[in-house]
């Protein structure tokens, strides 16, 4: 009984040691990474197909709101009353249903303000001991008033932490709709002290709020054919699975602030002055130079006054599976059409303060164009009719709408890092509209299929912006400082977002990384780009898993890849394959002549041994010389000598067999992740060749392989993955021969706290101003 248990822990030990990735033969060389992912993916049915698609019966539910908000600019509060009506599309009758209540992460007693570690340290950052020691002069959280259905009867309610239930009177059925209405307020919180992703931020100098109104009303949460509810509590981080639906939205708001949100206004007429109305007009004609609609001279003069009376704007939203605002009397908003979309011209709006006027004025509209245009390419033409970035000293994204950093010192100049974090985070936060908003996955359970997705096409569009844009994620070697870290500091890609330790390499920098070997190395762009773009179709306002995505690649490619998914999103062995030995060999030189030479010296070494050189020297009279009678032939033969016809015959083969060089060559698998070899041969001529051979060299052993090669020339100089393409963490040992001459180095830097988005850092063009 001992020694079985004693397997069976063995067993369980190497299943935990490789998270994920079920391995059929653990103790093997082979029979691991090039295994099917059956054993590991959901079985295929009749709702998602075994090629990635959805399947036949494939079914979600819709959720439509009316709601109306209003703003309370004095106290900071929201104030909501919404009418839900929940369509029930699944085969399943529901008794309950689930909403999600975000704003509750807000709460004292929440659960995330608890359940991370925290160490006292001899120096300690204020805002930690003041979260320690301090409380809220607020009370945060949404406060429900009154839960009810269509006829305005109370309907049972029970809320835990940020989920709350309400149950029904009787079930739902499959193809039914229940109409249901929720009355609630909460305190807005102070993004910049309380943190999170909506709330507001305060500016003394001129004593105004900006308001940025994100997760903030009672959404149903997703019921899905792969989970049932996904109701897993909302911590701060895991963001968010949302059902499609349609939006009426009635926000009030002092009459002197100016709102964006998703969705198009149906009454600029009623909330605009005469001039930007005609102002907004004349934007949606343009595509070259975005329009100020609320102009910086109009921004600057309502943050004199502070209106008493109150302006309703009315947004529509359709098929979007969230809704955002932004507010304020401190915001300058331009707009212009994007051309070059497929059956579309959505039009690019940003909404900005006067700290970010240089850098977004002249950048972020025509940021959110190129997007629009770029990830079009790669994805779906873009289906809606507006989208939106909001500098707010943060990122984060909604339907039609994001907020995002950059802003300028105050005489109007930001550093080269600044902009490029702006155009960046832009990017990426307007990227946010295809995945997840539109290519709807569960951000909750899989981040990586939302921001490690939308990074790569951020890459993609970064690189499209102009020839050196310096993009901080993408490229292959960027990866390695991550995969080389020690294994208790990694976790798989396919990792619940709560528990991962190095959240932006993981859920970000490695999928994208992933996706652009697979682009560059593996598949090729044309095939790569084809799967890619089959998969946003195919799950455009749908909701996929990552079975559906790694399905579809193949399915759309004829590549298989689950060697990669198993050792890119299953594992965290690093890329690590080593030159361990190189080999030189000489095809035989049948020159008859040369030949004849080699053999008549070996021959005459062979003579030269010490006996006959004392009997040559001792004078030695030989049997031969003393009787010449036993000379014959052989005494006279030249055996070294070369006939005319063999001299002929090696001159006619010289032409069709030139000498050849052999190289054997040893990779060891160092890392454990395998890939495909990329070699680079150096000749003596200085000429260079490049080779690549398929990762399928790795399939009978996972450990070390030897391959034999055949050169005209002489190799100088052998090297992997020349152009650092397959993330190798170690490119020491990518050469032959090694370089051991090599000096290590050392940075010393300053930490900054600067805000977020704040121009930070060497600021040349304030120098060149004060030159």
């Amino acid at each position: 009984m001992k020694k079985i248990s004693l397997v069976i822990a063995m067993s369980l030990s190497v299943l935990a040691a490789t998270a994920q990735n079920i391995r059929n033969n653990p103790t093997s060389n082979h029979g691991n990474k090039f295994e099917q992912l059956g054993i590991i993916l959901n079985d295929p049915n009749m709702y998602r197909s075994a090629s990635g698609a959805p399947g036949p019966a494939y079914w979600q539910q819709k959720a439509d709101y009316v709601i109306n908000v209003e703003l309370d600019d004095k106290n900071q509060k929201i104030m909501g009353s919404e009418t839900i009506t929940y369509t029930n599309n699944s085969p399943d009758p529901l008794n309950y249903l689930w909403l999600q209540l975000d704003e509750n992460e807000h709460a004292s007693n929440a659960e995330n303000k608890s359940f991370d570690e925290s160490r006292i340290n001899p120096r300690m950052p204020e805002a930690m001991v003041k979260s320690m020691t301090e409380k809220s002069a607020k009370e945060y959280g949404v406060n429900i008033e009154k839960v009810t259905d269509a006829a305005g009867k109370a309907l049972p309610y029970t809320i835990n932490y940020t989920m709350m239930r309400v149950d029904l009177p009787t079930p739902l059925k499959p193809g039914a709709k229940f109409v249901f209405k929720v009355d609630w307020n909460y305190n807005i919180s102070d993004r910049m002290k309380e943190g999170g992703r909506g709330g507001y931020e305060y500016f003394a100098k001129d004593d105004n709020y900006l308001y940025t109104i994100t997760q903030w009303f009672p959404r149903m949460a997703v019921y899905s054919d792969f989970q049932g509810w996904q109701h897993k509590q909302f911590t701060g981080r895991g963001e968010f699975a949302l059902a499609f639906g349609d939006y009426k939205v009635n926000i009030t708001v002092p009459s002197d602030h100016v709102v964006g949100a998703t969705g198009t206004c149906l009454n600029y007429d009623k909330v605009l002055s005469a001039d930007q109305l005609k102002r907004w007009r004349a934007a949606q004609n343009e595509t070259k130079e975005p329009i100020e609609i609320v102009t910086k001279e109009e921004m600057q003069a309502a943050l004199k006054t502070k209106a008493t009376t109150k302006k309703t704007w009315v947004y529509e939203a359709k098929n979007v599976r969230d809704f955002a605002f932004v507010s304020s009397r401190r915001l300058v908003w331009d707009a212009m059409k994007t051309d070059g979309i497929e059956g579309n011209a959505p039009m690019a709006m940003s909404y900005y303060g006067p700290e970010a006027y240089g850098l977004y004025r002249k950048y972020s509209t025509k940021v959110v164009a190129h997007t629009l245009r770029t990830y079009s390419k790669y994805t779906i033409p873009y289906p809606y009719p507006v989208a939106i970035s909001v500098e707010a000293a943060n990122g984060m994204e909604y339907p039609m709408i994001c907020f995002n950093y950059g802003r300028t010192e105050e005489d109007g100049t930001y550093s080269e890092g600044t902009k490029y974090g702006m155009i960046g985070v832009i990017i990426h936060e307007v990227g946010h509209n295809f995945f997840p908003m539109i290519v709807n996955s569960d951000e909750r359970q899989w981040t990586w299929m939302d921001e490690g997705l939308n990074t790569f096409v951020q890459y993609l569009t970064e690189q499209e912006w102009e020839p050196n844009y310096p993009s901080k994620r993408g490229p292959a070697y960027m990866i390695t400082d991550y995969m080389k870290l020690p294994k208790e500091q990694l976790e798989p890609i396919m990792t619940n977002s709560e528990n991962i330790i190095g959240f932006g390499p993981n859920a970000y920098a490695k999928p994208a990384t992933g996706l652009n070997i697979l682009r560059e190395t593996i598949m090729g762009r044309e095939l790569f780009d084809f799967a890619f773009k089959e998969y946003s179709k195919r799950w455009a306002f749908k909701h996929p898993t990552p079975a559906d995505f790694f399905r579809t690649m193949e399915d759309a490619s004829a590549v298989d890849l689950d060697w990669f998914w198993r050792g890119w999103f299953y594992d965290i062995e690093p890329v690590d394959i080593s030159i361990e030995n190189v080999k030189h060999f000489m095809a035989e030189d049948k020159d008859p002549v040369r030949i004849a030479k080699e053999k008549e010296q070996a021959y005459k070494r062979e003579l030269n041994d010490i006996s006959r050189r004392r009997n040559a020297e001792a004078g030695m009279k030989y049997a031969v010389d003393a009787d010449t009678s036993l000379l014959d032939f052989y005494n006279k033969w030249d055996r070294f000598a070369v006939s005319e016809k063999a001299k002929a015959e090696f001159e006619a083969s010289k032409s069709k067999d030139a000498p050849y060089h052999y190289y054997e060559i040893t990779f060891k698998n160092v890392g454990g992740m395998v890939m495909p070899l990329i070699i680079e041969w150096e000749y003596t001529d200085g000429s260079k060749e490049l080779e690549k051979i398929s990762a399928y060299i790795w399939r009978k052993n996972e450990n070390q392989v030897t391959k034999a090669f055949a050169k005209s020339k002489e190799v100088k100089a052998v090297r992997l993955d020349p152009y650092r393409e397959t993330a190798d963490i170690d490119e020491e040992n990518n050469v032959w021969p090694r370089n051991t001459n090599k000096t290590s180095r050392f940075e010393a830097f300053k930490t900054s706290g600067a805000i977020r988005g704040a121009s930070t850092g060497g600021n040349p063009m304030q120098q060149a101003q004060k030159k």
